[in-house]
């Protein structure tokens, strides 16, 4: 499985009133992972925007286990979980430094025309990204006749 990985130096301006990073920067964080996920691939996202595509969130799943705070980095663990047709599922891990899970989840992303927003297969649009997708996926969804 392949895993990208993505340092954060968590700044003050991450914290809430209770000194603990506020619970949205972590989907920040898992955007950030996404990012450098296409770009250890060796793709860009910011092409299929120039294409006239983008790739909105339709599912989050997250799920908070150990606080962080200012100061700490925060390792980003960012892979495909699975890919079909028209979805794609993110795994995420937010670790500390000691490697204990911070927060874990998931993000369900499709491709959509930016002018319709009409969803359109990874596989017309660049075959090499869908096809490495398919390769690296974590599961692998059943083929049926």
């Amino acid at each position: 499985m392949f895993v990208s990985e993505k340092e954060v130096e968590i700044r003050y301006a991450d914290t809430d009133q209770m000194g603990v990073v506020y619970h949205a920067n972590y989907l920040i964080w898992m955007e950030m992972g996404r990012t450098q996920l296409i770009r250890d691939l060796g793709f860009n996202y910011a092409k299929l925007e120039e294409m006239g595509y983008v790739s909105p969130v339709i599912d989050l799943s997250i799920q908070y286990k150990k606080s962080m705070r200012y100061g700490q980095i925060a390792k980003v663990r960012t892979w495909v979980e699975q890919h079909d047709k028209l979805r794609t599922t993110y795994g995420y891990e937010i670790l500390h430094e000691d490697g204990s899970v911070a927060a874990s989840g998931t993000t369900v992303n499709i491709l959509v025309k930016k002018d319709d927003f009409k969803p359109v297969p990874l596989r017309k649009v660049d075959p090499e990204w869908d096809s490495k997708y398919n390769e690296i996926a974590r599961t692998k969804k059943e083929k049926t006749s």
